[in-house]
């Protein structure tokens, strides 16, 4: 799926942009005159990360505000060492 949120669903959207020309009223003018009306397109701003999904580390696309709401939990980066659980599996002194 292309630019489409895993946890929130956030995806591209489309809106109009407006333009206006004229002075306000409050400003002593005859008011504000749409002058012009053109499609856009709001994209999310999606970052590819590796997080932890169903205890397995996977590149996913998430929203910034997904991050910062924190429901991505990222794996460990680096296991430091064998840890003496893992030296008496293997048999070694």
């Amino acid at each position: 799926m292309g630019r489409v949120c895993h946890f929130t669903g956030a995806r591209t959207t489309v809106g109009r942009k407006i333009h206006y020309r004229g002075l306000p009223k409050y400003k002593g003018g005859i008011g504000l005159n749409i002058s012009g009306v053109s499609k856009r397109k709001i994209k999310p701003n999606l970052q590819r990360v590796r997080a932890l999904i169903d205890g397995q580390p996977v590149r996913i696309k998430v929203s910034t505000r997904s991050i910062r709401n924190g429901l991505v939990v990222k794996p460990l980066k680096r296991k430091y060492g064998w840890t003496r659980q893992q030296k008496a599996s293997t048999g070694t002194a």
